[in-house]
């Protein structure tokens, strides 16, 4: 008994410790005509079966330079239910005047938890998850949407419900029919789903890269030498309004593991803020003003890292053709850059 306590008691001290270390903040560039809002709209707290208050997730946003989060809290499981409230908006009540002091931006959302199928989805911008406990999948998603809910398909091919293969059911083609899905998870905690990712684009839903993290942040991600999986968003406005928009027409990238995954429309346009590229007969230069790191491959495949602040130089008497390894506009397809 003593050695368990001992343990718990260590590991609650080094979450506390790690927590405690500065998270780098990265610099992602707005894009013309557009803010670059940092999100993640999948995470849970001590109102299901999350381990932190929901005041801490305010706190990581704001120590990791987010923008905007949603506390998505399971409607069926909730295994602290004899200790924590059994509202289903006491989470999101508690945590509203928290990130409006600390200037973040608070989602209201809650996650309707059911097998495969249909799986998991997360509810964003609803007024009432009392309103959603309902016993049939399809009347709580219908009631999501009376609210005016996004409405995201989370982790795809999460093994525990897909272990052979992520495939797409009769159940999310009625979905995707009748407007009750407007976009796919397809970057999980540490898991990328390309089959998503290509429905995403195929059917012009909204890309997402959610944490979906149960514990303090800092015991998953190392936030000192990189960052938590990110949904980049596109906005008009830093409010809530905006986002909202932003994401029902699908102005979003993922960035997870320094790799940007998106349309092309949206992330080609973030590249080119990212960077000033200058011509002097053969002699290309690729600057790096922003957070992010590329790598660049020009005509000849060979391929040149550049950092933060750093340059790239290339030599080349013809239009160069530069694809840029860890941008993704499609599953194996990378975003190309010409230089005249």
């Amino acid at each position: 008994m003593k050695k368990r306590i001992l343990l718990s008691w260590f590991l609650v001290m080094l979450a506390i410790c790690t927590y405690s270390q500065k998270a780098k903040k990265i610099n992602i560039p707005d894009i013309p005509g557009y803010l670059t809002l940092k999100g993640d709209f999948h995470i849970h707290t001590v109102f299901s079966d999350g381990l932190v208050w929901p005041t801490l997730r305010v706190d990581e946003a704001v120590n990791e330079g987010l923008d905007v989060i949603a506390s998505t809290d399971h409607l069926e499981f909730r295994p602290h239910k004899q200790d924590i409230s059994v509202d289903l908006n006491r989470s999101y009540d508690i945590e509203k005047p928290y990130a409006e002091k600390r200037n973040i931006l608070l989602v209201k959302g809650i996650e309707i938890t059911r097998g495969m199928p249909p799986g998991h989805f997360n509810t964003l911008f609803i007024t009432d998850a009392n309103a959603l406990a309902k016993e049939d999948f399809k009347e709580a998603i219908k009631e999501a949407k009376s609210q005016g809910a996004f409405i995201l398909w989370n982790h795809p091919g999460w093994k525990a419900q897909q272990p052979d293969t992520t495939r797409w059911l009769d159940i999310h083609t009625w979905l995707y029919e009748n407007g009750l899905m407007n976009g796919i998870e397809i970057y999980n905690d540490k898991e990328y789903y390309a089959i998503a990712f290509g429905w995403d684009l195929q059917k012009n839903l909204t890309v997402f890269a959610n944490t979906d993290s149960h514990e303090p942040i800092s015991m998953t991600y190392d936030l000192v030498n990189s960052h938590r999986p990110m949904t980049l968003v596109f906005a008009k406005e830093r409010s809530l309004e905006g986002v909202k928009e932003a994401l029902f027409k699908g102005q979003t990238a993922t960035y997870t593991d320094d790799m940007v995954r998106g349309k092309e429309e949206w992330i080609k346009p973030l590249f080119n803020s990212c960077v000033n590229i200058t011509r002097k007969g053969k002699k290309v230069t690729i600057s790096n003003k922003s957070g992010l790191v590329f790598d660049l491959e020009d005509n000849s495949g060979t391929v040149q890292h550049l950092e933060q602040n750093g340059t790239s130089t290339f030599y080349c008497d013809k239009p160069l053709m530069v694809k840029v390894k860890n941008f993704e506009i499609a599953p194996g397809k990378n975003l190309q850059i010409v230089v005249n």
